[in-house]
């Protein structure tokens, strides 16, 4: 009985040497009748390891925690295309299949500042050091200094850097759909960033 049990676990890819005497006696003493008893037990485990199996491949185990090195990614000049002044990117994290949005570090010096932009799903800056000045078009320039946490909804357009005098770290956490995560437009001129 078991040799017949091993051969139909073969025979539909489940390795024999998971079925063993002991599950089968056990699964035996449930049943009235031997043969019964065994397919049960056939059928059961099948069942467990199929359901196993499917599982596997519809939910693949975590791979566990990753991490990636302070200093192992090479800092990055903000494009002049993009900004006003000396601005330093440091990425931390792209966006991937488990979550949409990127993360970086980005470092203003005194006067530096972005162009203005809109971001598709929107923006999270979380201000780390310095002092630094965010607007939203139509708006009022706002000061923003360390743990200010400010919003940029999908499709606002503004800008953000540091303030004249002081330099501004910032951490952006960005949105990205179909792969994009910004719609760069106009520099912020000396007149729109000196008003206050």
């Amino acid at each position: 009985m078991l040799a017949t049990l091993m051969k139909a676990a073969g025979n539909v890819g489940v390795d024999p040497s998971l079925i063993n005497t002991y599950t089968l006696r056990r699964i035996r003493m449930k049943s009235k009748s031997p043969i019964a008893g065994a397919c049960l037990a056939l059928l059961s485990f099948l069942c467990i390891v199929a359901s196993g199996s499917a599982d596997a491949q519809t939910n693949p185990p975590p791979t566990g925690e990753a991490i990636v090195r302070a200093g192992t990614q090479a800092s990055r000049p903000g494009p002049d295309e993009f900004f006003t002044g000396r601005v330093r990117v440091d990425d931390l994290w792209a966006a991937d299949a488990d979550i949409n949005s990127s993360g970086s570090m980005v470092t203003f010096e005194p006067g530096a500042r972005s162009a203005w932009h809109t971001h598709p799903i929107g923006q999270r800056l979380v201000v780390a050091s310095g002092v630094g000045l965010t607007q939203e078009w139509g708006k009022l320039t706002q000061m923003i200094r360390p743990g200010d946490v400010v919003t940029c909804p999908p499709g606002v357009k503004h800008w953000h850097g540091a303030a004249p005098t002081t330099a501004m770290t910032h951490l952006a956490v960005t949105g990205s759909s179909s792969g994009r995560n910004v719609t760069w437009m106009e520099k912020v001129s000396d007149e729109q960033y000196n008003a206050r």
